[in-house]
């Protein structure tokens, strides 16, 4: 068993009891929780634990642009909470109100050097430095989690997931490879009844989607029979750094992506024919939809 020390020792030991091996991001790709979780959770508590009141509207933009609408969807939540900041103080608008934007020095120098970036080490910084950026970003994230337990409830997975999850039982091993809480995504999993059809639920905790896949899989299975499916391209990112394979989840076309994947795309895989052309067709497609540029700055 894992101890509080070695967490990543759960993906070291996982289970394979098959030839192929398919990691599924859970929010916004699994799941339709992305637009709830950050437009209700995330950003009213950013605006709230950062005295942003005086720029909301930019604030929100921002995070929104961040999180759900360009090439940095997906990211963890605390990259994404200074990306946020660093558009804020980048926008004209903002800096005219004069309100105070704080830099998030503390914040930003612990993501520099750290690895597992979620609140149980976010936790002992804290108290091992005393940091008040650290702590201010730790009652942040701990709010966040609260409003999503009060408000994310019932939303159940989109369309085909779970004939997809079908399909793949007793033909490859299942693993949730995500950015968010473990405590969310198992009860997320459990209130749907999902859970029995992957063999471990990897969060946050247990460190980046790149050293999910690579503990749990590469080395193990072939880099052909191991695909990741995601709705961002830091799934993409995870997939690609491991040399294994990804299918897109495209934002605002989950329910078309996850029908393609069920009649097409999870055929190919488990048929040995689903690298090359065709998977890239599907990243062309996937890339397009998400800018670099957010859209109040000239292109």
């Amino acid at each position: 068993m894992a101890t509080p020390h070695d967490p990543q020792q759960l993906l070291r030991q996982f289970s394979k009891n098959h030839e192929f091996f398919v990691g599924i991001d859970s929010d916004g790709c699994a799941f339709d929780t992305m637009e709830v979780k950050h437009k209700e959770c995330f950003i009213p508590n950013i605006i709230r634990s950062y005295n942003l009141a005086a720029v909301s509207k930019y604030a929100r933009e921002a995070a929104e642009f961040v999180n759900l609408y360009s090439r940095w969807r997906g990211i963890n939540r605390f990259p994404a909470l200074t990306m946020t900041f660093d558009l804020l103080l980048s926008r004209p608008e903002v800096l005219r109100r004069r309100h105070p934007i704080p830099d998030l020095a503390g914040v930003r120098d612990w993501i520099g050097r750290e690895t597992k970036l979620a609140n149980p080490t976010l936790k002992a910084e804290v108290a091992a430095t005393g940091d008040a950026d650290l702590a201010a970003a730790l009652a942040w994230s701990e709010s966040v989690n609260r409003t999503i337990g009060e408000i994310v409830h019932d939303v159940p997975p989109f369309p085909f997931v779970r004939e997809s999850l079908e399909t793949l039982k007793g033909k490859a091993d299942v693993m949730v490879v995500s950015a968010t809480p473990g405590e969310a995504l198992e009860r997320e999993w459990d209130e749907h009844g999902l859970r029995p059809f992957v063999g471990l639920i990897a969060g946050q905790e247990l460190g980046s989607k790149k050293e999910h896949l690579a503990l749990a899989a590469v080395g193990r299975y072939e880099p052909h029979h191991i695909l990741m499916v995601g709705d961002a391209p830091g799934d993409m990112s995870a997939a690609t750094a491991n040399g294994v394979l990804f299918y897109p989840i495209d934002p605002g076309f989950e329910d078309e992506s996850w029908q393609r994947f069920f009649e097409e795309a999870l055929p190919k895989f488990l048929n040995e024919d689903y690298a090359g052309a065709y998977m890239d067709r599907q990243v062309a497609r996937f890339q397009s939809l998400l800018p670099e540029t957010p859209p109040w700055k000239p292109r």
